[in-house]
């Protein structure tokens, strides 16, 4: 036989080498892809997903629609009117400070049914009149101020001294209140100066209880809002809106506010100098859309002429005027409507439903007021049920502040497993 070649005996085990190679590299390419494909899957349906968003859909100013209404404002003199609520339709005459004489009662009665509130209908405690009090009366009277007649002993509930000093404007109650609510008038006016910063009336300075020192000033924006404070408090708006009250001594006591039930005026307080000139702060009630509507307003320094001499008559004339020509403007706007769209959620994966109102706002305003809407939205998760709380819309007409929640219009389900393992 021919003998082998002599590298024969090597070829088959060196093929066969290869071929194991081969297959474990396949093998172990195959595990490679297998594995990463495994942490692929992994890594997608662990990666974060991102919450769902919630967008405003709405322009954040608005304003209640129609034409401003155009008020008659009293020439020269200063003068504010607005809605309690709301604040403040506008101011005329500028905001230097100016004096504001029997005005100044408001915050001397406010100032003791802080310190002294009196029940619903209740005469609270009892005064005595002493003998420097009467003293006082007398002098003030020599000096033409505006009195009530009292008399050492007499004895005066807290409601008919606020009546006294609120409906017939007596100066002398104003001091007689002061010293019994403080111990003296001047820690009295330091109360009422402290009172005026809290409330923010940052233009207004009391020198006396009563308004008489002309030092005592104040500007139709701080006095309306002193007003709309004080007709908070129930005492205080039942005894401006009586046109009489009986006194022990001084017996049938008129209100000098002779506007008093005209053109549904209900009160406030009058003052009248030669320095203040005639000065009126009012409240009256209109009825819109079936419901009654305080209008606030306040009219300062207001000169008598030769046509009307009187200050007093001269300003309440200013005043009805001025409520005439905003009175009748008054409108019930609807500004949200329940189901109203104000936003609408959205995802990643897929296109969310809308936030809507579950409840409408409607207000009481003057047209053309500005009206503001904001909307904050709720942390979300990855799903959403219908009618869950999505954000608050925070609804704003002035002062008056309206907070509605949103919900969602529809359910929108979280991402889909084909999602997560697609999403790049």
């Amino acid at each position: 036989m021919r003998p082998r070649a002599a590298g024969g005996l090597g070829l088959r085990p060196r093929s066969g080498a290869r071929g194991r190679k081969l297959r474990s590299a396949v093998l172990i390419a195959g595990a490679v892809i297998v594995i990463a494909a495994v942490a692929w899957v992994a890594v997608q349906l662990l990666r974060p997903v991102p919450a769902m968003v919630l967008t405003a859909s709405v322009t954040t100013v608005r304003v209640v629609p129609g034409t401003a209404p155009h008020p008659d404002w009293p020439g020269r003199a200063e003068a504010a009117v607005g809605l309690p609520v709301i604040g403040l339709l506008g101011t005329h005459g500028g905001s230097r400070p100016v004096p504001i004489a029997s005005l100044a009662k408001i915050m001397t009665g406010y100032v003791v049914l802080r310190d002294r509130p009196l029940p619903a209908a209740g005469p609270g405690p009892v005064i005595t009149v002493t003998a420097a009090d009467a003293a006082a009366y007398a002098s003030d009277e020599r000096l033409g101020q505006s009195v009530v007649q009292v008399a050492a002993g007499e004895k005066l509930t807290e409601r008919q001294a606020l009546e006294a000093m609120l409906i017939p404007s007596g100066n002398n109650i104003a001091s007689l209140l002061a010293r019994w609510d403080a111990s003296s008038e001047a820690a009295f006016v330091a109360k009422m100066n402290t009172c005026a910063r809290q409330l923010g009336l940052r233009s207004t300075r009391y020198a006396d209880a009563s308004g008489v020192n002309p030092a005592t000033v104040s500007t139709a924006s701080d006095q309306f809002r002193l007003t709309v404070t004080a007709l908070q408090i129930p005492a205080f708006r039942q005894i401006v809106t009586m046109p009489q009250v009986t006194l022990p001594v001084a017996g049938v006591a008129y209100n000098v506010n002779a506007g008093l039930g005209h053109d549904g005026i209900i009160g406030v307080k009058t003052g009248s100098s030669s320095q203040a000139g005639g000065c009126l702060a009012f409240a009256a009630i209109r009825t819109v859309a079936g419901s009654p509507v305080t209008i606030v307003g306040v009219v300062l320094g207001v000169q008598a002429t030769p046509a009307q001499p009187s200050e007093l008559n001269e300003v309440i004339s200013a005043a009805e005027n001025l409520l005439g020509s905003v009175g009748g403007d008054l409108e019930h706007v609807q500004v949200i409507r329940p189901g109203t769209v104000l936003g609408s959620v959205s995802s990643a994966w897929t296109a969310g439903p809308a936030a809507v109102a579950v409840a409408g706002v409607s207000v009481i305003a003057w047209p053309d007021t500005p009206v503001t809407i904001t909307v904050t939205p709720r942390t979300l998760g990855h799903a959403i049920s219908q009618g869950q709380p999505v954000a608050q819309a925070t609804v704003t007409i002035g002062g008056d502040v309206h907070h509605i929640t949103l919900v969602a219009s529809r359910a929108a389900p979280g991402p889909s497993v084909r999602w997560l393992l697609t999403r790049l």
